[in-house]
């Protein structure tokens, strides 16, 4: 029998990346990319201000503290979405004068740093600083409380990412922030990799489908319901349920219909070693090459991995255990790493180590 990583080898061998599509952003969530994404403009386009706050000249607030501040006056206002081109030629500032600038918005040429507006007082007509000197605020003036450097609070153009580089690379997952960078980006459209489809079938004569009343010796069919959610949670969403009897007539139709329709074949049951397990078998009639069947794992152990080669691509075939548990343990153990392969995914898998609390005893 083979290791659990022999087994996965084989399976991940037996993957090629399916064909490639073109979808809307809207409908790219836990996609993968298939071609580079690539910036057509410098992000941010302009320099803009990181906060809410006032454009200064650095000199004027040499040695500015809260107890001794610094009176300056505002001379105008830049907002988020102002033109920055007009606002460079637009808005100039002096020694003793300032700009209230929101964040986001443009940042005028000669301003050399933002102070945020926490740092700021405005001051209203006849007040008095610390010096005891009446200001006179016609125009509005503020009190800074705070020295800067250049470029403080500051994001120039491109400091994020230039034009032309590539910013996602074949292989991302689409999930919420790349979704979002991508948006940024200004990209309405994109190339991904297509979403398998998978039939799922369930093998027994006892099993009966949820909402009907149980006959004796019938349990409900908990296990295609159960591998579907675990498809959709990794956005496959082309999925057909089939119900196989016991019987090899049966399994052969039904096979042969899970065949014809999916790019991955996922049966529950069936594949252990009693009397009415066709599974394997007529996968192999069906032209079904089988690659391995069990595995030293537990639970997991008669799970059978096979591979239809007759189409340019190959269409893969998983046999899991019957037993709800083993049947979702060896989903996520078997055919997830599939998925993510043919979609163009990278296969991660997480290593930790865990302290056993009891002792445990296991059969020779």
């Amino acid at each position: 029998m083979l290791t659990y990583e022999q087994a996965l080898k084989a399976i991940l061998d037996n993957c090629q990346p399916l064909s490639s599509e073109i979808v809307t952003l809207a409908n790219s969530l836990r996609r993968v990319i298939a071609s580079p994404i690539k910036a057509s403009f410098d992000l941010p386009q302009f320099n803009n201000s990181a906060v809410d706050g006032f454009g200064v000249l650095v000199e004027d607030l040499i040695g500015a503290t809260p107890e001794k501040p610094v009176s300056l006056t505002v001379i105008g206002e830049m907002t988020a979405g102002a033109a920055s081109s007009a606002s460079s030629k637009s808005t100039r500032i002096n020694r003793g004068q300032c700009i209230r600038i929101l964040t986001g918005a443009p940042v005028p040429g000669d301003v050399e740093a933002v102070v945020m507006k926490e740092a700021c007082q405005k001051l209203e007509a006849g007040q008095k600083l610390d010096a005891g000197q009446k200001q006179d605020c016609q125009a509005e003036t503020i009190a800074v409380s705070t020295s800067t450097r250049i470029g403080e609070n500051i994001r120039l153009q491109g400091e994020e990412i230039e034009a032309g580089a590539t910013v996602l690379q074949p292989g991302t997952l689409i999930n919420p922030p790349v979704l979002g960078l991508i948006a940024t980006l200004g990209i309405s459209e994109l190339l991904v990799y297509r979403t398998p489809r998978v039939a799922v079938i369930a093998t027994g004569d006892e099993l009966i489908e949820p909402g009907q009343p149980l006959a004796e010796g019938q349990i409900y069919n908990s296990n295609s319901y159960a591998l579907v959610a675990a498809l959709n949670a990794l956005g496959v969403t082309e999925v057909q349920r089939f119900h196989a009897k016991d019987n090899r007539e049966e399994t052969t139709k039904v096979l042969q219909e899970a065949l014809s329709y999916g790019d991955i074949v996922i049966s529950a049951g069936g594949v252990s070693v009693g009397e009415y397990d066709f599974i394997k078998d007529v996968c192999e009639e069906q032209g079904v090459e089988t690659i391995f069947w069990r595995i030293a794992i537990k639970p997991g152990k008669p799970v059978y991995f096979g591979v239809n080669r007759s189409s340019m691509q190959n269409k893969l075939v998983f046999g899991l255990p019957g037993n709800p548990v083993s049947a979702l343990v060896t989903f996520n153990l078997f055919v997830k790493p599939a998925i993510a392969r043919l979609q163009g995914g990278t296969v991660s898998r997480k290593h930790f180590q865990a302290k056993v609390a009891r002792n445990l005893k296991k059969k020779a």
